[in-house]
C-alpha cells in the first residue's frame, strides 16, 4: 500500500525507512496514546498529554514539553484512518473537520506549521516500510519545518518507536 500523494519537493518533507517492526505494532504505537506518549517526540523533549479519537474527523491532540518544562500544543483531525497501513491527519483542521484558527502572535513553534501528514505502514519480510509525508500549503510552511528539524526529529522519533516496540 503506498501512499495517494503526489509529492512535490517545494512542499512536502518526506521521511522512508524499512524498520523490523510489524505494520501492526506501528498502528499501536501511533493510536494508543500512552504508547504514543513514550515515543512521540525526540528525546529530552516528551509528549507529556495525549488524546486520540481514532476516525475520520476525529481529534489528534498532542502536547510536547521541552527540557526546560515549556509545552507545546498541537491539534489537529484525523482525515484518513486505514487499520494497520495508513493515517492521514492534518494540524489545518480541528475536531470535526473545523478549520484551525489561525496561530496568534503569542503561539508557540509548532501551531505555526499547518501540515498535513500521511504515515503508512506497508508490509515487508518481518517488518514494514515505514513512510511518511508532511504536505505543506506554501513553501515558507516546509522550508520552516524542515528548519525546525523536521528529519531529525521525525527520525529520532521513529527510533524511539522501534525500540518501544521491539520491547513489547
Amino acid at each position: 500500500m503506498t501512499s495517494t500523494a503526489q509529492i512535490d519537493p517545494k512542499l512536502d518533507l518526506v521521511l522512508e525507512r524499512y524498520i523490523d517492526v510489524s505494520p501492526e505494532m506501528v498502528w499501536t504505537a501511533w493510536t494508543d496514546p500512552e504508547h504514543l506518549k513514550q515515543w512521540f517526540t525526540p528525546a529530552p523533549w516528551k509528549t507529556v498529554d495525549c488524546e486520540i479519537d481514532l476516525r475520520p474527523g476525529g481529534k489528534f491532540h498532542t502536547v510536547m514539553q521541552s527540557p526546560e518544562g515549556q509545552k507545546f500544543p498541537n491539534a489537529g483531525c484525523y482525515l484518513e484512518v486505514v487499520p494497520n497501513r495508513r493515517l492521514t491527519f492534518t494540524s489545518a483542521l480541528g475536531p470535526g473537520f473545523r478549520p484551525a484558527a489561525p496561530a496568534g502572535a503569542d503561539s508557540k513553534e509548532c501551531a505555526e506549521i499547518l501540515f498535513t501528514a500521511i504515515v503508512t505502514m506497508e508490509p515487508k519480510g518481518k517488518g514494514c516500510r515505514y513512510h511518511v509525508v508532511a504536505m505543506h500549503g506554501e513553501e515558507g510552511s516546509r522550508k520552516r519545518h524542515e528548519e525546525m528539524g523536521f528529519h531529525e526529529g521525525w527520525g529520532a522519533a521513529l527510533d524511539q518507536l522501534v525500540a518501544l516496540m521491539q520491547k513489547s
